[in-house]
């Protein structure tokens, strides 16, 4: 990853449930979220800087190497996939229901996401790291935890140096290349 810059920005993408339903309530979700988070990443050949998964939304760090739309296709695409595989297998069909497409455009019977992501460039290292600590901070403001490295599903203790042996995500920090020499903290 070359330096965060305008000619080299990070991306800030940000995908919601669709009416803001609460899908990744549970850890067996947040976990297939995760899963789905790192198969995207191989598939997609982009970096996962920094994560967190809420109850009804993500939000997703990634360097700029390739274009947002391209990240987030794989990103949305393979975790509606699997979140969805998972709800039918477990039989969630309550669930499955408040996903209904009611349009069923492009064949898809359910959609996962509000089709409107987020997408913020990220182009001083200043940037960058406001939206790390915004993006860990996000279930300590929603009071789910009282410190972000409480957070299961969050790149938090990665960032704090203090990463679990289980952790349902590992982040490409080491592959930031710092103005300031060394990583930021």
């Amino acid at each position: 990853m070359n330096f965060i810059s305008p000619n080299s920005p990070a991306y800030y993408l940000t995908s919601v449930t669709k009416d803001r339903l609460p899908v990744f309530r549970l850890d067996a979700l947040k976990s297939v979220a995760c899963d789905a988070l790192n198969e995207s990443r191989a598939s997609g050949g982009f970096l996962i800087l920094a994560y967190v998964i809420m109850p009804d939304h993500l939000h997703v760090i990634s360097d700029g190497e390739k274009k947002a739309a391209v990240i987030l296709r794989f990103i949305n695409g393979i975790m509606s996939r699997r979140i969805i595989d998972f709800l039918k297998r477990e039989g969630h069909s309550s669930s499955l229901e408040k996903l209904r497409h009611e349009s069923y455009r492009r064949g898809h019977e359910y959609s996962l996401w509000d089709h409107h992501p987020n997408v913020r460039l990220l182009t001083s290292e200043s940037m960058f790291m406001q939206r790390v600590h915004y993006t860990h901070q996000n279930p300590v403001r929603m009071g789910l935890v009282d410190s972000a490295d409480e957070y299961h599903y969050s790149s938090a203790r990665i960032w704090n140096r203090a990463p679990r042996e289980a952790e349902p995500l590992m982040v490409d920090i080491g592959r930031i290349k710092w103005r300031r020499g060394g990583a930021a903290s």
